[in-house]
């Protein structure tokens, strides 16, 4: 989209923006969930060590929660103000913060490499590794680390390309990494025999071809928005960089705190159920991260629509945008609902064929997903509180389900149940009682933004929540 300025994010129909941005972007984020998923299938398969190097892929993913984590507190805040910017037509300002996120994605990039790499065997103890678990654990994790600097990047830029208004270009790249990383896994697993180590290497390799093409999108001068050809590239302006942390800071906590939370689970699930009931663990949560990932396609598709229209003060069509949004998003969930508790034999086999694996992983999925129709319409709402720039009730409502309701539920109900049982149903419980806050919250937001009118100043809407 060269030269081009995405003004009908402002003036045509919501119900078309919304197809024109979320679609690529569910799009987008299926294949980043299926691209996850790959890992897993392969290495599930992987003969006679399959089932163990599922619970070693399981055990890395608090610290792969911690990495996305710091990608999302700079991604997600420049892309926010990115595409509040637009809509106020300050085109160096956002030129600005894209060549900052350049800089500060690889610097927390190579600084979470470097911690990693030197405290890797203990960190992966502490996230719950056993003896039997820990060589893959390590084998994945270590080339994944030396990679973080080039997935910080990617995902960071991906998010800028789709917020300025190419979601297509966004997406293409995504089903790029998709594509080559199912072609490039059973290669290095299998024909290379590298194991869990091919699956990590072919991860890194994919990322970093898409981001060669992504700072080629960028280097062109024609765009609107573009990095400069230069040493100045890297310059860091802290004024932008301290507003753009700000906005990022919700979603960082909330991966953040999903790292904690995950970091118990795994603790838990291996007391009362051992390695298998990690492994277990590891299934469920990327079947369950399949539909997440749609959800956040439709908020990658609402985030310029209603950042936009905020920076343009055209507060009903931010309203309109949150609604319908959050419609589709439950929709999303309640197919969710009816594929673990209906079909969750069939699902769950595309990951193993060891019969105690299966059994255990079919019956958490289950249990894990009761209430699983309400989980989109929290996450919605969430969103959109970071869309706006209402940092605070943003973090709140990212970190309640998980810190004040989840953590607390997965140590008092495993003793209730004197099982791993306790661990799966933390969920539903946790994820009811979230639910029922962010619509006290979602009402009050809704009602602020019918107030008022469009044109008036947004500092309104702040000083009233």
């Amino acid at each position: 989209m060269a030269g081009a300025i995405p003004t009908e994010l402002g003036s045509k129909p919501v119900n078309q923006l919304i197809r024109q941005y979320a679609v690529p972007g569910i799009i987008a984020m299926t294949a980043s969930s299926l691209y996850n998923m790959v890992d897993s299938i392969y290495i599930g398969h992987i003969a006679e060590v399959g089932s163990l190097a599922i619970s070693g892929l399981a055990v890395t993913f608090p610290l792969m929660n911690i990495s996305t984590a710091f990608g999302t507190l700079v991604g997600v805040g420049a892309a926010t103000m990115i595409s509040v910017l637009l809509g106020q037509k300050n085109y160096g300002a956002a030129n600005k913060v894209l060549s900052n996120e350049v800089t500060l994605n690889i610097l927390t990039g190579v600084i979470f490499t470097v911690v990693t790499l030197l405290w890797m065997e203990p960190i992966l103890r502490f996230f719950g590794a056993s003896d039997n678990t820990l060589p893959f654990a390590r084998d994945y994790m270590v080339i994944i680390a030396l990679g973080n600097a080039v997935t910080h990047l990617y995902f960071g830029l991906n998010s800028v390309i789709r917020s300025s208004g190419n979601p297509k270009t966004a997406m293409g790249l995504t089903l790029f990494t998709v594509t080559s990383n199912a072609i490039l896994d059973p290669l290095f697993i299998f024909g290379f025999k590298m194991g869990i180590q091919g699956a990590a290497l072919a991860t890194v390799l994919c990322q970093l071809m898409a981001l060669g093409y992504t700072m080629w999108f960028f280097l062109d001068q024609k765009k609107f928005l573009h990095l400069p050809r230069s040493r100045k590239i890297f310059r860091i302006d802290w004024r932008i960089a301290k507003d753009s942390l700000a906005i990022g800071m919700g979603p960082f906590l909330m991966n953040l705190a999903s790292c904690i939370v995950v970091l118990f689970i795994n603790q838990q699930l291996v007391k009362w159920g051992g390695d298998l009931a990690l492994g277990a663990y590891g299934i469920v949560n990327r079947i369950s991260f399949l539909f997440v990932m749609v959800i956040m396609g439709f908020n990658q598709g609402m985030q310029p629509i209603a950042g936009y229209n905020y920076g343009a003060r055209q507060y009903a069509r931010v309203r309109e945008v949150y609604v319908k949004t959050a419609g589709w998003a439950t929709l999303v969930c309640v197919f969710g609902f009816i594929v673990s508790e209906v079909f969750s034999g069939p699902t769950v086999s595309i990951f193993t064929n060891d019969p105690a694996l299966h059994d255990l992983a079919s019956k958490g999925l289950r249990m894990m997903n009761i209430a699983f129709p309400i989980i989109g319409f929290q996450m919605v709402t969430t969103n959109l509180f970071q869309c706006l720039g209402m940092v605070r009730k943003s973090i709140f409502l990212s970190l309640s389900r998980q810190l004040l309701f989840l953590l607390p539920c997965i140590y008092i109900l495993p003793e209730i149940f004197e099982s791993e049982a306790g661990v799966w149903y933390s969920f539903p419980i946790s994820d009811t009682v979230a639910a029922l806050v962010t619509g006290i919250f979602a009402i009050g937001l809704l009602r602020k933004l019918g107030r008022l009118k469009d044109g008036d100043d947004p500092s309104i809407l702040g000083s009233q929540i």
